[in-house]
């Protein structure tokens, strides 16, 4: 259990049964009224943010998060639903697959390609989603050629991932060469060498 003062920022914690990161803490004392604690919770599993305030007498459960390394297979078009089915496997045991839905893997599925490894975040021992690396190394599919004369100005331009992932880069990025994202940004960090 944790005290209301130690409900801080990375944090995970159990409301209602639902486990929630704490994104933001901020333990003040208004005049002559007990200290409390204002918070920003995010649920693991729909998404949503809420505030939330602790008082001295509160305690929250901590929340017993496990990680599992899993492997990303691939993606297919589900026409029916027009969505998206994402079929993973375990890493040790390639023959039991299983589908994630997109609401479990979010906006990630733009940073993995196929036969990547992640991490799943396990929750009562169920999927509640997927963590990865802050940087991954993605190829160049399409990126208009640079114009010549625009290169010392420092211009960008749009380049498509192999994951269909598109991010401005510098110019000098060419077709088939690997570069290096942020996944927190969405954002290209350096052409890999």
């Amino acid at each position: 259990m944790l005290n209301y003062n130690e409900i801080k920022e990375r944090k995970y914690i159990v409301l209602g049964d639902e486990p929630y990161e704490v994104l933001s803490s901020n333990v003040f004392r208004k005049q002559q009224r007990k200290p409390v604690n204002q918070t920003k919770l995010r649920n693991l599993i729909t998404g949503s943010v809420r505030a939330e305030t602790f008082h001295v007498t509160d305690t929250v459960e901590e929340a017993d998060l496990d990680y599992k390394k899993i492997k990303f297979l691939f993606k297919k078009p589900n026409r029916q639903a027009n969505t998206n089915e994402f079929w993973f496997c375990e890493i040790n045991n390639p023959a039991n697959r299983f589908e994630l839905d997109e609401e479990v893997i979010g906006d990630k599925v733009k940073f993995i390609k196929e036969n990547s490894e992640v991490d799943a975040l396990l929750f009562d021992e169920k999927i509640i989603g997927i963590k990865i690396p802050i940087k991954v190394e993605l190829k160049v599919v399409d990126a208009p050629p640079a114009v010549k004369g625009n290169t010392a100005t420092g211009a960008n331009k749009q380049i498509t991932l192999e994951t269909g992932l598109v991010v401005n880069a510098p110019i000098f990025i060419e077709e088939g060469e690997s570069v290096v994202i942020n996944t927190e940004k969405s954002e290209y960090v350096e052409r890999v060498k």
